[in-house]
């Protein structure tokens, strides 16, 4: 089951909700996380429809079309706190385009190069840096956002820190790249 169906589930915890109201609420509680789209809510729920997840619980008009309200099903509750009990385990690889970009530095510059590559790196991850600790320490900040910052701050700090780390071996590591 995707992570947004899981998510859809968890929203409709606190009770019934139709589409458009489950798009609103992830919005707001996900505002910096990947959107979702009408049709992929639409799509989800009919899914966790047919697979007893959730179940149809009456319909609303407010001024427009019907609007089908869908509730959490015992079967979803329990789904719901399997994944939350899973335990999410580290990547078994480290892959990005930020590794890639230095081996391949390292491959084919000088070392003054690669050097200045990691330096204008790093000085981007710092001014990522800087937007996020402004959004986070805002005070009308939503705390899905403070918590997403968070998040994505330790990472970027992860990031700078091995990028340093780097910056301090280029030589070195040129060296034995080209030996």
């Amino acid at each position: 089951m995707s992570t947004a169906a899981l998510v859809l589930l968890a929203l409709l915890a606190a009770g019934p909700l139709h589409g458009y109201d489950l798009k609103k609420a992830h919005d707001q509680r996900f505002p910096r996380g990947k959107p979702l789209a009408f049709g992929q809510v639409y799509g989800t729920l009919s899914r966790l429809e047919r697979d007893g997840f959730v179940e149809q619980a009456g319909q609303t008009r407010d001024g427009g079309p019907d609007r089908t309200r869908f509730a959490l099903t015992d079967a979803g509750r329990a789904r719901l706190n399997s994944w939350l009990a899973q335990i999410e385990t580290p990547a078994p690889y480290v892959s990005s385009d930020l590794i890639a970009k230095v081996v391949v530095a390292l491959l084919v510059a000088d070392t003054e190069e690669a050097r200045t590559y990691l330096t204008e790196q790093r000085r981007a991850h710092t001014a990522r840096l800087r937007e996020l600790t402004v959004l986070k320490t805002d005070p009308a900040a939503a705390i899905g956002d403070v918590v997403a910052a968070d998040y994505a701050i330790a990472h970027i700090d992860a990031d700078l820190r091995w990028m340093q780390t780097t910056l301090d071996r280029v030589t070195d590591l040129h060296r034995e790249v080209h030996s």
